[in-house]
């Protein structure tokens, strides 16, 4: 009795081991991924991840669910992604506002990118456009400095929120120019670019190409773009440098896991994000747009990041902004 018994009991055993192994080699992604995006629809970031996760998913045989979850300049889409089960079925689609910049100014942030994220791999580099409604007195940099400084903190900016790009660059702008405006703060990159459009703020700094289509139909005036070249796009833009020599902003739109996923599955997503890019249909229809395409590797990323985190620390404290 006692051995028909231990046969059944190795046999049972035998068979939950093999049940086990088979599932754990169980092929990724078995079911959809959610992609968490700690920003607004319509962003900078937003319209890369939507035309890049439309092929990723066709790579991986899953559908990319994205969730726009905004709030608190990002803190709430960023602790749900990092707080959420890592098992490669959470992702979070960033600006590297969200992990370099907002982590530094806040102390409750409530998440490390260094320690609590993945890194999968960079997507774009995002150039910036300092805009104006068409009524706001300035033509140029020159003329938003001479504005500034003639009504001191009396000039609006919007921005997408506390520790937003938007607000960054505006103020990395006025600290460079020994102004000051006071900043309008709003709830996403989006309802900013829609307070500007309406007139509702005069001025603003937003990732292209948000902006693009409003300039082209009047809506909007642009004053300046942030790199260290003027754009094809818009060639008879100065960059804000000629006004302010060795100004240049940038941003960058990324995929991160939670921290602990598979190094299996990171590369399975990093594979897949590179290959998307790689196709000249997509990387033609991101450069049209006016981002720069990357697609680096975890750990080429990973160093980035890093290097970022400290950079935009600097920044931050040079610029003395604050939670508000």
């Amino acid at each position: 009795m006692a051995g028909r018994t231990g046969r059944w009991l190795l046999a049972a055993a035998m068979m939950a081991l093999s049940v086990a192994s088979a599932s754990a080699q169980a092929p990724y992604p078995e079911r959809p991924i959610r992609v968490i995006e700690p920003l607004a629809a319509g962003s900078a970031v937003d319209v890369v991840v939507r035309i890049v996760t439309e092929r990723m998913s066709e790579l991986l045989g899953q559908r990319l669910v994205i969730e726009n979850q905004t709030g608190a300049s990002g803190l709430v889409g960023m602790r749900a992604g990092a707080r959420a089960a890592p098992d490669g079925y959470t992702l979070l689609a960033v600006n590297d506002a969200v992990v370099t910049a907002l982590p530094n100014i806040n102390p409750a942030a409530g998440y490390d990118p260094r320690k609590d994220l993945a890194p999968i791999g960079q997507i774009v580099r995002i150039r910036w456009g300092l805009v104006a409604h068409p009524s706001a007195p300035a033509r140029d940099v020159a003329g938003l400095i001479a504005e500034a400084r003639a009504r001191p903190g009396a000039i609006d900016y919007a921005s997408g929120g506390s520790g937003s790009p938007q607000q960054i660059a505006m103020e990395m702008l006025l600290n460079a120019a020994g102004v000051r405006m006071n900043h309008i703060s709003y709830r996403g990159a989006t309802p900013a670019l829609v307070a500007v459009t309406a007139g509702e703020v005069p001025y603003g700094f937003f990732g292209l190409p948000t902006p693009n289509a409003y300039v082209r139909d009047g809506q909007l005036r642009m004053l300046a773009t942030a790199g260290p070249a003027r754009l094809s796009s818009f060639p008879d833009t100065p960059t804000v440098a000629e006004a302010l020599p060795g100004f240049s902003f940038f941003t960058w739109g990324a995929f991160l896991a939670p921290a602990g996923t598979s190094p299996a599955i990171v590369a399975r997503l990093s594979a897949a994000l590179r290959e998307t890019l790689a196709a000249p249909a997509i990387r033609s229809r991101l450069e049209e747009l006016g981002y720069e395409v990357v697609g680096n590797t975890p750990e080429e990323f990973g160093a980035a990041l890093a290097q970022d985190y400290a950079r935009m620390g600097e920044i931050i404290r040079a610029a003395g902004i604050r939670m508000e």
